[in-house]
């Protein structure tokens, strides 16, 4: 796993992150920490002059656990008993009349009351000396590898519907089976009709962004960790076409989802203000069963699950419906297979033949138009084009046509045309 290099907060010093406890939210930011003697000392106070407590402001020396307070994964700071009860009434939600009903802490709380919405700050650059570092600049243009026009504002046009879910994640445990190739060839094919597509990259590999021709600088560890606003991390790829890039630091963000709260859903939760400005969500993921993967599948509404015609892809099909179904009853998300995508498909193979009969007896009219195998889809990456830009007469790039005609329309299939005899 990639791991981020980061500054102490603390004491300086550069180092790797590798471990949860090293990265703590703070002050609308992010510290880092290089050892738990480093993080003991911030929590203490010991680095910037003593803490200040979260509930009449008096900056004191913490020196009982009591008066350390961690609440939806943030650590507040309380300098006695009863500016801890009124530190967690305010996170219970109590109304003012009830935390006015409190002991009172040395302190007149006047910042209790009610103050006018007020627009989000803007962040800002964090001084030299700063411990903790700011959330960084949101304004910074990505580097292309192709031009890339900026990202557009979010549209206020109406939602187009579709037969298929407006939300798909392109899963399969199973490497090698074209989920990425699906996932582009996919949102390509929906910009090409008219919608609006936002594509995200969750897999740390960043094979979309090449296979598009782009390197974006801001990406999905972006916004899972830093906070970006979805908008601010999307690059214009085609007409109709947004992409959220990824790349190696993703993995690192992993060490970030596994210490928060409702992990599973944190994906979900930061891309939620982006989605209404799309007709069409693809999610690329991972050829595993990660944290990342769980929270792509409760972040969609339906999944495509891209199956090469073998008996491996066969077998593996199987751990897809058991996530699926784990995802149901654990997680509490209902989420389901809408397509099952025969790919490499040749119908002078038997095994090819017998894969596609095997699915089309267990998925009956969730079996998609089989993907024929071709040459030109495996060399269109290597160009940075989509299979319709590459080869538009090619058979994959008909084949995927009609999955995408499938997905809009509905659940007509013919597989006359596509599999011959």
């Amino acid at each position: 796993m990639a791991a981020m290099t980061e500054t102490c907060s603390a004491c300086g010093q550069r180092f790797d992150v590798q471990f949860r406890y090293q990265m703590e939210e703070r002050d609308g930011g992010f510290a880092f920490y290089c050892s738990h003697e480093c993080h003991g000392k911030a929590v203490r106070g010991e680095t910037t002059g003593g803490a200040t407590c979260a509930a009449c402001r008096k900056v004191f020396r913490v020196e009982l656990v009591s008066q350390v307070v961690r609440i939806r994964g943030e650590l507040n700071h309380a300098c006695s008993e009863e500016c801890r009860r009124q530190i967690l009434a305010e996170a219970g939600g109590a109304r003012l009349g009830l935390v006015a009903a409190l002991p009172a802490p040395a302190v007149p709380v006047a910042h209790l009351a009610p103050a006018p919405a007020a627009p989000a700050p803007v962040p800002q650059a964090p001084a030299l000396d700063s411990p903790v570092r700011a959330v960084p600049p949101l304004s910074a243009e990505p580097t292309p590898l192709r031009a890339v026009a900026a990202a557009p504002a979010v549209s206020t046009a109406p939602k187009r519907r579709i037969a298929a879910p407006s939300r798909l994640a392109v899963f399969n445990h199973k490497g090698g089976t074209g989920k990425t190739t699906t996932s582009v060839s996919l949102a390509a094919g929906f910009a090409q009709r008219g919608l609006r597509v936002l594509l995200v990259d969750t897999d740390s590999q960043g094979n979309v962004s090449v296979s598009l021709g782009v390197k974006a600088e801001k990406t999905l560890y972006h916004v899972l960790v830093m906070g970006l606003r979805p908008a601010d991390a999307a690059v214009n790829v085609r007409p109709n076409l947004d992409l959220i890039a990824s790349n190696e630091t993703l993995a690192a963000a992993e060490l970030y989802l596994a210490g928060r709260q409702n992990r599973d859903r944190i994906l979900r939760d930061r891309l939620a203000p982006g989605f209404e400005g799309y007709d069409v969500v693809v999610l690329d993921c991972s050829p595993s069963l990660s944290l990342m993967n769980q929270n792509a599948l409760v972040a969609a509404e339906g999944i495509i699950v891209p199956v090469a015609c073998d008996y491996l892809s066969l077998v593996g099909v199987r751990q897809v419906v058991k996530t699926v179904k784990n995802v149901n009853s654990l997680l509490h998300h209902p989420v389901q297979i809408h397509g099952v995508l025969p790919t490499f498909y040749d119908a002078r193979a038997r095994i090819c033949r017998d894969a596609l009969d095997a699915l089309k007896e267990h998925f009956g009219e969730r079996v998609l138009t089989p993907i024929r195998a071709a040459t030109r889809i495996k060399e269109a990456p290597a160009q940075g084009k989509t299979i319709f830009e590459f080869a538009p007469d090619s058979n994959a790039a008909e084949d995927y046509g009609r999955v995408v005609e499938t997905l809009i329309t509905g659940p007509a299939r013919d597989f006359s045309q596509a599999v011959g005899s």
